[in-house]
């Protein structure tokens, strides 16, 4: 946790606080899930801020302890490439898209059953009013917004190699997201009724997948298969300057076709030698030498700045190579990307 990025670490903290707030209000008879989860639209209890509330609430132990082990496994990562904003963006999206599939697969089911007909149902026996029983239709949890992580992962670092408890062997993100997103659409078309959102995982990953899209497409088609912005230094933000985007330069160097397994550090290290060279190669600017004294002065305090900084730069560098990337600072890190956009 202590080299989690800023976003990713607040989501984990969040969650946490609100199930454990969730057990506490349970001791005094008070169910936050009703108040805070997503309830059918239909229902009495639906409030239209429900749609933001609900992917902080949890069923469980095992409910929140996956989720929030892969939002630190995944997110930490994605929050590195996409940048602090932009990645808390990306993640409510992917819950809120979650959120409205579960009220579009509900109301299927609902004129499906003909419930709209009936003002009362039978359950185990016991009648219960038709208000009463829709209220009871409530989603939570961050599992849609989690497998939008996961799908963004896959599309950003198709050729990583994972290990998935129980294959004994590695497997490509990318089969890995490809394999989740067939398992939750047979899920959601066989077994309904485990208690499972299953479409709301499905939702999370499409409109992860729309968003990329958009966000693809609006980065010109210049070679990338991801964002056309840039990536945002890993306190916060993002920069989308450097001609194309930072994810297209990120794929230049990493060799994606490789046969041979690289880990996230090494890259973002081959990246950090790509700028050096890239840096190293600009032609020195021409220097118009004026007469007067005021001039001649600028010139050779703006040549003075230049050294400062890129020997700052080399240090920096230096200090990747021995001690990797997260041995940097965050205003390293900042004049290191500064440096990248110069």
């Amino acid at each position: 946790m202590f080299n989690t990025p800023p976003v990713t670490k607040n989501i984990i903290i969040i969650n946490l606080l609100m199930f454990f707030g969730t057990l506490v209000a349970m001791r005094y008879g008070i169910s936050l899930d009703d108040i805070l989860g997503l309830h059918f639209f239909m229902a009495s209890d639906f409030r239209l801020y429900q749609l933001f509330t609900y992917m902080f609430m949890h069923g469980g132990w095992e409910h929140i302890f996956f989720n929030m082990f892969a939002v630190w496994m995944f997110g930490r990562v994605m929050e590195q490439v996409m940048g602090s904003r932009k990645f808390l963006f990306y993640y409510i999206v992917c819950g809120l898209g979650a959120g409205l599939m579960q009220e579009a697969a509900q109301w299927i089911e609902f004129m499906v059953q003909g419930l709209n007909a009936f003002d009362s149902v039978n359950v185990s026996g016991q009648v219960m009013p038709m208000s009463a029983y829709l209220n009871n239709w409530t989603t939570v949890g961050a599992s849609g917004a989690v497998y939008g992580i996961l799908l963004s992962f896959g599309m950003t670092f198709p050729e990583e190699r994972m290990f998935i408890i129980p294959i004994p062997f590695p497997i490509k993100a990318k089969w890995f997201v490809m394999g989740y997103a067939v398992i939750e659409l047979l899920s959601a078309l066989g077994h309904r009724g485990d208690g499972v959102a299953h479409v709301a995982h499905l939702g999370g990953m499409l409109f992860g997948l729309l968003l990329i899209l958009y966000w693809r497409r609006r980065g010109g088609g210049n070679g990338g298969r991801f964002f056309g912005g840039g990536l945002g230094n890993i306190g916060g933000g993002f920069n989308s300057g450097y001609g194309g985007g930072y994810y297209n330069r990120y794929e230049d160097v990493t060799n994606v076709g490789s046969d041979q397994p690289r880990s996230f550090s090494s890259r973002i290290k081959d990246t950090v030698e790509a700028w050096r060279k890239r840096w190293n190669k600009k032609k020195t600017p021409h220097m118009n030498v004026s007469s007067t004294a005021s001039k001649h002065s600028s010139d050779i305090e703006w040549r003075r700045q230049e050294k400062q900084r890129q020997e700052e730069v080399d240090r920096i560098l230096a200090k990747v190579k021995q001690g990797g990337y997260q041995s940097l600072t965050d205003e390293e890190k900042r004049k290191l990307f500064e440096a990248s956009d110069r």
